[in-house]
């Protein structure tokens, strides 16, 4: 048989008080806090291939500026017509030399009659044009046309352009034959933008592949190496 001991009333107060006292520090404590996730393994993203050159041409290659009007600077611009007759026959020259593909062969046979056909009204304008650089140069004006004559040849022979120029010239040796001496000029006018033409649309495409590069350049480094693995970065990031 259990026997109770009594309690003094001082005694059941300080027992009660310890007892609540007890769950007030249970309710206090609390569970220990679970560890933090491990940090996300770093992101990695594949270096994009470099922009490519309209037609393969050279990085650095040298792109006129644009004039005022929005055209570009050509040695084909901003001429008489007499220059504008003889430098389309300077294209044509370089067209019937260096257009060796077999559906370009027609060109150099045109471009022979073309000679054969315009031969006194080439002679006078070259004359002209003689005339006209004199007048702007004095004695020594040989030697400052040459260079001039320079830049046209090697203006019509940029490597890059050649497919398209030498399909231009074909078409405008076809036109050519049915040209009578008496208006050279007037198809020379509107003969040599349309060979011009393909030049503007080279150098256009050159402009767009310098943004792109420098843009390239921007996203993933100068020294960055095409299809290469590197760590993602808020620049060349593809989120």
């Amino acid at each position: 048989m259990i026997k109770f001991t009594k309690m003094s009333c001082v005694q059941v107060a300080v027992i009660a008080s310890l007892v609540i006292s007890g769950c007030a520090e249970a309710k206090k404590k609390k569970p220990e806090p679970l560890p933090p996730p491990p940090p996300p393994a770093p992101k990695m993203v594949v270096v994009a291939w470099k922009p490519i050159p309209p037609e393969w041409a050279a990085p650095n290659t040298q792109v006129p500026p644009l004039l005022p009007d929005g055209l570009r600077q050509s040695v084909n611009r901003n001429i008489s017509p007499s220059q504008t007759t003889w430098n389309l026959r300077s294209g044509y020259n370089v067209a019937a030399l260096n257009c060796l593909d077999p559906k370009h062969a027609e060109i150099l046979v045109n471009y022979r009659t073309f000679l054969k056909t315009h031969a006194k009204t080439l002679k006078a304008v070259n004359a002209k044009v003689d005339a006209e650089w004199r007048a702007k140069y004095g004695a020594g004006f040989i030697k400052v046309r040459e260079k001039y004559m320079t830049e046209v040849y090697n203006h019509f022979a940029i490597p890059p352009t050649l497919p398209a120029f030498c399909d231009a010239a074909l078409v405008m040796s076809r036109e050519a034959k049915l040209i009578k001496s008496a208006d050279l000029n007037n198809f020379a006018a509107r003969s040599l933008p349309n060979l011009e033409i393909v030049f503007d649309d080279f150098f256009k495409r050159f402009d767009q592949y310098r943004l792109d590069m420098a843009a390239w350049e921007t996203k993933w480094g100068k020294d960055a190496v095409p299809g290469s693995t590197v760590l993602a970065t808020p620049t060349n990031s593809t989120m």
